[in-house]
């Protein structure tokens, strides 16, 4: 077993860091440094802080400069700045055991990404940012586990669909106070359409640009106002976060066939956004996003892009009966590279658990109440050969304990994923929690459909909310948590169901 990390200062103690302006010499361990080339005229760490993707031996660092969040340029000259970062074992940074400086540059959106290594595994540190006489909020961190260590316990959690104007990210505000390892955001981090002209959840939510954004600058401008959210600020500045977008942070139902202005805009913005690490980086209208994570011997989660690479969707209304096209053996969800990789990865796993953590729900649910069966085709419904090939090879070639996670629908399920349609064995469990504030979508046809799917052990589309889940050797832990209310963003939030899946067992059971 690895060694545990050291005590440290709660996330509390970090949740309640704030920016301070400090001189260019003031930040504990970092000499003083040449002027810097354009330093920031106001406080540039309006955007947070956040970490991403863990290593056992490192971790990516983001920040963003932008003293103007909702100005195109972030209120930035359009020039390089120096920006110092250090990673401590303590929150007074007392001893640095890692610092440097990177260049934020216009062309990035004066994005900063940091892959810091020579880190121990299995450890909490601290990070922060200088630019100019600025100093940022104190972010914390996890590393990794060493490769093959025998680990005792993960806990995660997982977040999807957060449209700002219907709703306060009361979920995140919850989440930031729980024991956490890591998060995963399984996506629509943003949305791309105006939405409301009047939000619900208040005039100080509304939608800026007050346009769907299909430009870099709308996309920029879109994240940095999802990023000033306190709540999403406090919940990155607690975790790492591990990321994959679905189809709102590029435009609804997105495929092969959008334009590729669009994606490269998109996916650029999502870049500059997000802590994800240098091979990330787009390169025109795609970037490469499908990766995987160990966590000791314990776990391995395998970060799926069902967007990127999909078959264009089947034409007609989402709801459909399978037509014969639909079961084109050369359609794909995943794309020959991804599906090869992922079949890869899962031959060779070492791991205890091997969780697939992608968009949308893997399940075969037959949305159509009487005789007649219909499915939605823009999850792996639509793809039915390509839902096959992977839970055949699930099943035939014994994966231990695959646990599929996913959200995209706006609400909580938990699901026994079987080998075809109707029918048994189950190859695997699969696990939703339900949207941070997006709305209630189809809740009424997933409700009507509930007598015609007995593999859906669990649905609840009325509440929003996200999922925490326990790991250990022997089972994995689902909680689903619910808000009362997201316009109150006092509202409690509350544990309504949990369910266990036990090593060697296919199938969840309700605890």
């Amino acid at each position: 077993m690895t060694s545990p990390a050291p005590a440290g200062p709660s996330r509390r103690t970090v949740l309640a860091g704030g920016v301070a302006a400090v001189g260019s010499a003031a930040v504990t361990g970092v000499a003083a440094r040449p002027a810097f080339a354009a330093p920031p005229p106001d406080d540039p760490f309006t955007l947070g802080v956040a970490s991403g993707d863990p290593r056992p031996d490192g971790v990516t660092l983001w920040t963003r400069l932008a003293p103007d969040p909702l100005a195109a340029d972030g209120g930035m000259a359009p020039r390089d700045v120096l920006v110092v970062w250090q990673v401590a074992e303590d929150e007074s940074f007392a001893d640095p055991v890692r610092s440097g400086s990177v260049r934020a540059t216009a062309g990035e959106a004066h994005s900063v990404h940091v892959d810091v290594t020579g880190l121990d595994p299995d450890r909490v540190y601290f990070y922060r940012f200088r630019a100019g006489r600025y100093l940022s909020r104190t972010g914390r961190t996890r590393t990794f586990p060493a490769p093959g260590a025998a680990v005792r316990s993960l806990r995660f959690a997982t977040f999807s669909c957060q449209n700002l104007p219907v709703g306060h990210f009361v979920a995140y505000r919850h989440a930031a106070q729980q024991d956490l390892d890591v998060v995963l955001h399984l996506g629509d981090y943003i949305y791309e359409a105006a939405g409301p002209a009047s939000p619900p959840a208040g005039p100080d939510r509304r939608h800026a640009p007050f346009e769907t954004v299909d430009t870099l600058e709308g996309y920029r401008i879109r994240h940095a106002q999802y990023r000033t959210d306190p709540d999403l600020q406090d919940a990155h500045a607690a975790f790492p976060f591990v990321v994959v977008p679905d189809d709102h942070e590029v435009v609804n139902n997105q495929n092969e066939s959008t334009r590729a202005a669009r994606r490269a805009a998109a996916y650029q913005a999502y870049w500059e956004h997000m802590p994800l690490r240098a091979s990330a980086r787009p390169s025109g209208s795609s970037i490469p996003l499908f990766r995987s994570l160990d966590y000791g011997r314990l776990a391995t989660f395998d970060m799926l892009d069902t967007r990127q690479y999909r078959s264009v969707q089947l034409p007609g209304p989402t709801f459909q009966a399978l037509p014969p096209e639909a079961f084109d053996p050369t359609r794909t969800i995943l794309g020959a590279e991804q599906e090869q990789w992922l079949f890869d990865r899962l031959s060779g796993s070492g791991a205890s658990w091997n969780l697939l953590a992608q968009q949308v729900y893997l399940a075969a649910l037959d949305m159509e109440p009487g005789p007649v069966e219909a499915y939605n085709t823009d999850k792996w419904d639509g793809y039915p050969v390509a839902r096959e090939r992977l839970t055949r090879f699930l099943h035939g070639a014994a994966v231990p304990n695959p646990v599929v996670l996913a959200g995209d629908v706006h609400a909580a399920m938990v699901n026994d994923v079987t080998l075809s349609y109707g029918d048994r064995p189950v190859v695997a469990s699969e696990l939703l929690g339900s949207s941070v504030t997006s709305g209630k979508g189809n809740n009424a046809l997933f409700e009507a459909a509930l007598p015609e799917n007995p593999e859906m052990l669990f649905y609840n589309g009325r509440q929003r909310g996200y999922l925490t889940c326990e790991v250990t050797p022997d089972a994995l832990r689902g909680d689903l948590w619910f808000a009362d209310d997201v316009l109150d963003r006092a509202s409690a939030v509350r544990r309504q169901a949990s369910y266990v899946v036990l090593d060697g067992v296919r199938g969840a059971l309700e605890v």
